[in-house]
Parts: structure tokens; C-alpha cells; sequence
């Protein structure tokens, strides 16, 4: 049974907890990111920036930040950390990953020391960037479809990632730890 109901204007594409379970990030076809609180069950604050459908949000190891990647073809890096004006919450836009007319809801995601992110993208490639200076570190091929998903080894020691595609092949690959 649910516990709880969250209506949107629009329709979801993705969800995630904040790291103390008390805040609930939302986004979907509207193009924003929803910040709720879950004991007052009201809406914090809103998120603006995206200007086509978010695919995919990722809070960030430390819990400071979030990940979100779009439709626009943009990941950015929001702060969400309390206090913040929402006006400068948004700290990065990256850019390279790309959505195409599949409409894949591509993700995103953090490595475990949260120095770096990666996105899958239509145009077949993995994209990985320096989280703190939005400098691309790798643009790496192999798939012959869009990359739905990349996602790092958990053991930050374990300089590995791991990607998806449309293709129906997932690449294991290793990519500098000191990058």
C-alpha cells in the first residue's frame, strides 16, 4: 500500500532520495526538478534550467549535489545542500551526451569519491567529466547503439565502469584512477 501520494503536473521520468531519506527529488516531462519534503509532504523548492524532459537524476556520494541529465541534451550539477538560493543552485552544465529521437531515458551517475560523472548518449559514446571543473576526461566508443546507462565500480580503488546500450551488449572498462 502507499504510504504516501506525490501528485505532478506532469508526467515523472525520475526520482531519488536526498542522503537522509527526508527530501524527495523529482523530475519529469515539465523540464524541472522538484525538491519535496517528506514530513511536511509540501513542495521545497523547484529547480530550473533543463529546457526538455529530464531523463535521470543521481544524488551525489556526499549528498551535497545532484546529477540530473536531460532531453536538452545537458547534465548538470545542482546544489541541493540546505540554505542554497534556488537561484544558484545549479553549479555546472555539461555538455557532450546526446539524446536523439529514440527518447531513451539515458542516465547518469557519480563516481564513489564524487570527483567525477558519466552518461550514456545516442550517438553511441560513454561521457565522462571532472565533477568540479566540467572538463571532459573521456569520450569513450564501442557501442553500436545509444548508451542508456554508465555507471562506476563501487570501490572508489576499482577504476572501473560499466555501460549499457540499445545494442544489447554491456562494456566493462577500465579507466584511469587518478583522473
Amino acid at each position: 500500500r502507499s504510504t504516501m501520494t506525490i501528485k505532478h503536473a506532469a508526467p515523472v521520468t525520475s526520482v531519488t532520495f536526498s542522503d537522509n531519506s527526508s527530501k524527495l527529488f523529482t523530475a519529469g516531462l515539465d523540464n524541472n526538478i522538484y525538491c519535496w519534503d517528506l514530513a511536511t509532504k509540501e513542495l521545497e523548492y523547484t529547480m530550473k534550467g533543463h529546457h526538455e524532459t529530464i531523463t535521470n537524476l543521481c544524488l551525489s556520494p556526499d549528498g551535497n549535489f545532484l546529477l540530473s541529465n536531460a532531453m536538452d541534451n545537458t547534465v548538470r550539477i545542482w546544489d541541493v545542500k540546505p540554505f542554497v538560493s534556488a537561484e544558484t543552485r545549479e553549479t555546472l552544465v555539461l555538455r557532450g551526451a546526446m539524446h536523439n529521437y529514440e527518447s531513451n531515458l539515458l542516465k547518469c551517475s557519480w563516481s564513489p569519491d564524487g570527483k567525477r560523472v558519466a552518461a550514456g548518449s545516442s550517438d553511441k559514446f560513454v561521457y565522462v567529466w571532472n565533477a568540479s571543473e566540467s572538463s571532459l576526461l573521456y569520450k569513450l566508443p564501442g557501442h553500436k547503439g545509444s548508451v542508456n546507462e554508465v555507471v562506476f565500480h563501487p570501490d572508489v580503488q576499482e577504476p572501473i565502469i560499466a555501460s549499457c546500450s540499445s545494442d544489447r551488449t554491456i562494456f566493462l572498462g577500465e579507466i584511469s584512477s587518478s583522473s
